[in-house]
């Protein structure tokens, strides 16, 4: 096997380079660099840019307004946007219903909401968890009870991501309490702006608004926003979890970290010396290193597979999902652990490009030292959601190993 890129495939890389040099907003890229918060018209802005180019979605077929790409170029195009700083696109948007829909929705679903995902005109958020219902997603119980053309919607669905953004969310809903849980259950599209709705927001421990519970009260929707059949919805969030897992693996992201904690580990000094230096540090650095490589190669092994057969992809990306989680959780204590005492203090206000504080404080916040614990509190939730670790050692044993 050869690892090597193709002429063809540098040549490829060199374009996607001179892409991000060119168009990525300063300002936006500057945020990224010293770690600082994005918004949502950032990155409304940014698909835009790349829906002007062409590349509004690298992973989507062209029949559908996609690049058409294979897959080594989009993990050419994912690796350069990390390491460009440009923001990640809408993954609930791109990465995870577009296939659905693409795949099991009707022509009319196709032709109004991909146009309006690919050019930025909607942002989707998802509803799968409840309370109560995780892990266990099959025993989700907001209610979906059709009369006539619409359905009426009631229920809760937590740790939403974004919602408070959302001009769309797609939601797994219960049509039926007959049989098995997973057979009750219908996929629907719901309007944000629908009357009935209300977004509460879940305040995280490093005082941010990233998810949310969201509460449906006799909730309207239209029959026609059904995607695929009634009550074959498990078989289509199935489908989805499957794209989401993989894009959890985060390859781009994971090596733009460990560039940086390179550098940190170059500047921080421990015992008159840089802890670059340190053997033992060292070789926790060359560890994780080598584990995102083995998680590289496995990850294009894996989604190259899948174009080669024309398939959905299989339970082998719960082997992505699990390294994938492990690593950013790796990267992220390496770094606490090399800026010391420097990783300790956290602001909210410091994500803010215009933050002005004291001095004595802002000294910690240097340029390659934003506000990490906060990063690093926010990173435990890795090994979760998506499906936790220990769900996806049971798909893996169940579907792979067969035990």
């Amino acid at each position: 096997m050869d690892l090597n890129y193709s002429p063809e495939e540098e040549k490829f890389r060199t374009e996607v380079r001179a892409f991000f040099d060119a168009e990525l907003p300063t300002d936006i890229r500057t945020k990224l660099q010293l770690g600082r918060r994005i918004s949502k018209d950032d990155m409304v802005r940014w698909q835009k840019i790349l829906f002007r180019k062409g590349w509004g979605a690298v992973n989507w077929p062209t029949r559908f307004g996609g690049t058409g790409w294979d897959i080594v170029q989009q993990h050419i195009f994912e690796e350069e946007r990390a390491d460009a700083c440009a923001p990640p696109q809408n993954p609930f948007s791109l990465k995870m219903l577009a296939p659905v829909m693409q795949t099991f929705g009707n022509a009319a679903q196709q032709e109004y909401f991909l146009p309006r995902i690919l050019s930025g005109e909607d942002w989707w958020c998802q509803g799968y968890s409840e309370p109560g219902s995780g892990s266990d997603l099959a025993s989700l119980r907001t209610s979906a009870v059709r009369q006539g053309d619409h359905y009426i919607v009631n229920g809760q669905k937590t740790w939403n991501t974004m919602g408070q953004y959302a001009d769309w969310i797609f939601c797994l809903v219960r049509t039926s309490s007959e049989g098995r849980q997973q057979q009750g259950i219908s996929f629907l599209l719901i309007d944000m702006k629908s009357p009935g709705i209300t977004v509460r927001p879940i305040i995280m421990l490093d005082g941010e608004h990233e998810i949310n519970d969201i509460f449906f009260d006799n909730v309207k929707v239209p029959v026609q926003n059904l995607i695929g059949e009634e009550n074959k919805g498990w078989t289509y969030a199935k489908f989805l979890l499957t794209h989401e897992r993989s894009g959890n693996a985060g390859i781009g992201a994971c090596k733009r970290a460990l560039k940086k904690l390179k550098e940190i580990a170059g500047e921080q000094m421990s015992n008159g010396r840089p802890l670059i230096e340190d053997s033992r540090f060292r070789d926790r650095i060359a560890q994780v290193e080598m584990e995102l490589m083995a998680l590289e190669i496995t990850n294009l092994r894996v989604l190259s597979a899948s174009a080669k057969e024309q398939g959905a992809l299989g339970p082998e990306v719960s082997v992505l999902k699990i390294k994938g989680s492990e690593i950013i959780q790796q990267l992220a204590e390496l770094k606490m652990h090399a800026l010391g005492h420097d990783a300790l203090p956290y602001v909210r206000e410091a994500l803010d490009m215009a933050w002005v504080g004291n001095p004595l404080l802002s000294a910690h916040y240097r340029s390659y030292a934003p506000p990490i614990s906060g990063q690093y509190f926010n990173q435990r939730k890795t090994t979760i959601y998506a499906g936790s670790t220990e769900i996806q050692k049971n798909i893996i044993s169940q579907m792979i190993l067969g035990l």
